[in-house]
């Protein structure tokens, strides 16, 4: 059977020119003024659009919805055999090794607690504070070493390798890092902390959220042991996500999730127990039923991604980012988030502050006003952001925007985003910024 069967996109189609095609593109939104705008979303470091390439697939699917390893029936069988060509595709999309595995799991969150879930007996975990509280905080049942937020890229190797270096006893270790931050959009060098942490014995598992819809991934490549990451960020909003790797880790853990699909046979004992032998395989992990739409969305969009080009589509993108900082250094009341410096590369992920401004407030004009729509707040990375405004990193605050002025306004976008939506963004804020807040 083929992996994508009766599917509604033809080649020609994954070839289009950039922007590719999203789902929203034509929706109009209500301005304070009574008027409609074309909605510009530039979210995307929250949640990106589906691509219609994923819609189509899914939709060309959907008829021959049928149970996942659980069937006879032809239906059954399709969907079976479509679940796990989707784990093959997204396998050879991350470019890993053979004896790695793709789990489905819900979302990069997911993924990593799935992982800390599986920490051997003893293993440290290594995470510098600018990460997502997503890669923050699963590890509450090992030893954790928060590292300080680095300033270049050579500091960040430099400062695990000491870290690294210190540990005792000397055991399991595992460093978490993300690919490019949710913040700044900034890209982290990778391959350089994969061949500390390995040196030091340690293993290392990428948080590639915000880098996998932006940049090639490559398991092999950058040395990672594991890859973690959420498919409403790659354009494919269906409720699923991807923990890829290293087998063994897994295979030597309890079920993440105790239920049907994890288990290989159940018998009842004498004295009214049960005995479980568990999977050995992905399966051990993917208990119930699993989000076959969801993971055949992640394949689609994988696919679509790899035939337009990530070359093609990262020259976009570095372009539309230029065009943004050029504009937004021409307001002087504006400044840009970075730990690395403003020349460093980034993906499509930017956050400033506006003086004089409520960061909540100038989000809600920037979509009251002109249609767009940003976030405002901690982006669920407290420690990060508030060491880049100056603020006391052990603070409580909201992942969404907080009351207090410690807060900054992120602007995101990808493959899907037409020029004239960062061109809107540029003048709005321009705009609103020459009013002043008492007008804003």
């Amino acid at each position: 059977m083929s992996a994508y069967p009766h599917t509604a996109v033809t080649d020609s189609d994954a070839l289009c020119d950039v922007p590719l095609p999203v789902l929203g593109r034509d929706v109009t939104v209500p301005l304070a003024d009574g008027g409609e705008i074309t909605y510009a979303a530039l979210d995307y470091a929250a949640s990106a659009p589906a691509l219609q390439r994923v819609w189509d697939d899914v939709a060309a699917y959907a008829p021959y919805y049928g149970s996942v390893h659980r069937g006879a029936g032809y239906l059954s069988q399709l969907s079976t055999d479509l679940f796990e060509n989707s784990r093959a595709e997204i396998a050879r999309f991350l470019d890993c090794r053979p004896a790695d595995q793709v789990v489905f799991t819900r979302s990069t969150t997911d993924s990593l607690n799935l992982l800390a879930h599986v920490l051997p007996a003893g293993c440290e975990v290594f995470v510098f504070e600018t990460e997502h509280h997503a890669a923050l905080l699963p590890w509450s049942d090992a030893r954790v070493t928060v590292l300080d937020a680095p300033r270049d890229p050579a500091q960040a190797v430099a400062t695990l390798e000491r870290a690294l270096a210190d540990r005792e006893p000397y055991g399991p270790a595992l460093v978490c890092v993300t690919g490019a931050s949710n913040v700044t959009g900034e890209l982290w060098p990778v391959r350089d902390l994969a061949a500390a942490a390995h040196a030091h014995g340690a293993r290392i598992v990428l948080d590639a959220a915000q880098l996998a819809p932006h940049h090639p991934v490559s398991v092999r490549d950058l040395g990672v042991d594991w890859v973690a990451f959420s498919g409403h960020k790659l354009y494919a909003p269906f409720g699923s996500g991807v923990l890829a790797g290293r087998a063994d880790w897994l295979q030597d853990a309890e079920p993440y999730l105790a239920g049907g699909g994890a288990s290989r046979t159940v018998a009842r004992r004498a004295d009214g127990g049960v005995d479980v032998e568990w999977h050995t395989t992905v399966a051990r992990h993917e208990a119930g039923s699993p989000n076959v739409i969801g993971a055949y969305a992640i394949a689609s969009a994988c696919k679509a991604l790899t035939e337009a080009g990530f070359d093609r589509l990262v020259a976009r993108e570095r372009q539309l980012i230029a065009t943004l900082r050029a504009g937004l250094a021409e307001v002087p009341a504006v400044r840009v988030l970075t730990l690395f410096g403003d020349d460093h590369p980034r993906v499509g992920v930017l956050s400033f502050v506006v003086e004089g401004w409520n960061s909540s407030r100038f989000a809600a004009a920037l979509s009251a006003e002109y249609g767009i729509g940003v976030r405002d707040g901690l982006f669920c990375a407290h420690p990060l952001v508030r060491a880049l405004l100056g603020g006391d990193p052990a603070a409580p605050g909201e992942c969404g925007a907080p009351a207090s002025s410690l807060a900054a306004i992120r602007v995101s976008f990808g493959a899907g985003t037409p020029d004239e939506h960062v061109e809107r963004f540029i003048g709005a804020v321009r705009e609103l910024v020459r009013r002043g807040p008492d007008r804003g």
